[in-house]
């Protein structure tokens, strides 16, 4: 498959009054166009500074020590760190990526119209009339499902509902026709049947825009109806890669079998919900081994002293654990676990 974007050896840190904070850790990812990739992990894993170093929003504290940020949706490869901040956001941003936001209050402006906000990305970079951003403001609200756009064009976003302001955000996002659509958490903010709706508008919208899109979230239940691949992170690195099924079904990192555990599930016989013992590490003193091996009941001495390389499991499914390195003791999955991953597979194939 072809790649719209890939990261190689990403590496981040941020300068603090506490000291310098390793956030971003040699991260290795890849987008192949038309499909949708999740980056999963729990807050502070580092998914969201990944994708702002992308879309060059990074905090005026943060220092890129190495890496490249590829992007081939133009006609040619063009390694965005190489870019200018102003080169960036007036070629790049909005035009062949854009990014929606968890919070659509955060990135509305409460003092300009709906139509203005949406017609503003249009005037700036596509150089058209007023008139024809006007009709594609109200072409855009209703590709999103906003009903009565006409008279939405005319509000402010204090008038909508949180369900509609977020769509007015993919609108926006949408406005300039980008190759790349990034979500950050799009449907925290909202309730569980608004969620479904705006998830199930993306990938209408993808499938007719044949968009490339990300996800960051740490809700499994979103990646598991909207992923094609998924990478998850901890502690600023990809720790597994694999196909939406190989996570799901063939999880083989530890902490991914503690993020699949944390998942709900009505028929699991403990009444408890499970969570991930410990904390992830202060990156402020950066571990010298595996990085959650303080989390990781399996762990062996060797992930005290070095950090596991990531292991091939198949031609799409890789993980960073030394577990699985030939010599390590066979470890199987907690029993709870793979009864709940048997139950999710019979459920997904009678749906099927």
């Amino acid at each position: 498959m072809e790649n719209i974007l890939s990261i190689k050896n990403l590496d981040i840190t941020f300068k603090t009054n506490a000291g310098n904070i390793h956030a971003i850790r040699g991260v290795n990812f890849d987008l192949p166009r038309g499909k949708t990739i999740a980056l999963v992990g729990e807050s502070g894993s580092g998914k969201s500074v990944t994708m702002k170093a992308v879309t060059g929003l990074l905090d005026s504290n943060s220092v890129i020590n190495s890496g490249n940020i590829l992007y081939s949706g133009g006609g040619e490869t063009v390694d965005l760190l190489t870019l200018s901040k102003k080169d960036l956001r007036q070629k790049f941003n909005g035009q062949q990526i854009a990014m929606v936001f968890q919070d659509p209050m955060t990135s509305l402006n409460p003092t300009m119209t709906i139509g203005a906000q949406i017609m503003e990305g249009m005037l700036l970079h596509k150089k058209i009339s007023t008139s024809d951003a006007e009709k594609k403001a109200l072409e855009l609200l209703n590709l999103v499902g906003i009903i009565e756009a006409e008279k939405r064009m005319k509000n402010y976003p204090h008038q909508l509902s949180g369900g509609m302001r977020q769509r007015v955000v993919i609108a926006i996002a949408l406005s300039c026709e980008p190759k790349v659509l990034i979500c950050d958490e799009p449907t925290t903010a909202l309730d569980v049947t608004i969620q479904a709706r705006i998830l199930n508008l993306i990938q209408d919208i993808q499938a007719k825009m044949n968009l490339s899109v990300i996800y960051i979230t740490h809700d499994l239940g979103v990646v598991a109806k909207v992923a094609d691949f998924v990478n998850v992170m901890y502690a600023g690195k990809i720790i597994e890669v694999g196909t939406v099924d190989e996570i799901f079904y063939d999880p083989r990192h530890p902490y991914t079998w503690g993020l699949l555990s944390a998942m709900p599930d009505l028929e699991t016989d403990d009444s408890r919900l499970y969570s991930i013992p410990g904390s992830p590490p202060n990156l402020l003193h950066e571990p010298t081994g595996d990085a959650f091996a303080a989390r990781n009941k399996f762990a062996m001495k060797i992930d005290e002293k070095a950090a596991p390389p990531m292991f091939q499991i198949s031609e799409t499914h890789f993980a960073a654990t030394w577990l699985l390195h030939p010599d390590a003791p066979k470890i199987e999955l907690p029993p709870e676990l793979k009864a709940r991953l048997e139950r999710s597979r019979k459920a997904a194939d009678v749906v099927g």
